[in-house]
């Protein structure tokens, strides 16, 4: 026995998600955790980590349109 509960995940993807059989059967078990949202064990983003990024990856300013 695989331990998979493919009636279960089956119906999470194609009535939840709405994907089709092929779809569902092309993702990986990692996309398809990720659809379903869950995060693999990783917590959601804090404001913390979103200031970081902002740090990290700043909007350009208004009249900067090259983004540099």
């Amino acid at each position: 026995m695989s331990g998979i509960d493919w009636p279960v995940l089956m119906r999470a993807g194609i009535q939840g998600l709405r994907l089709r059989p092929a779809e569902f059967w092309h993702l990986t078990p990692a996309e398809l955790a990720l659809m379903l949202g869950q995060g693999q064990g990783r917590a959601p983003m804090t404001r913390a980590g979103l200031e970081a990024l902002l740090a990290q990856w700043p909007d350009a300013e208004k009249g900067d349109e090259d983004g540099g």
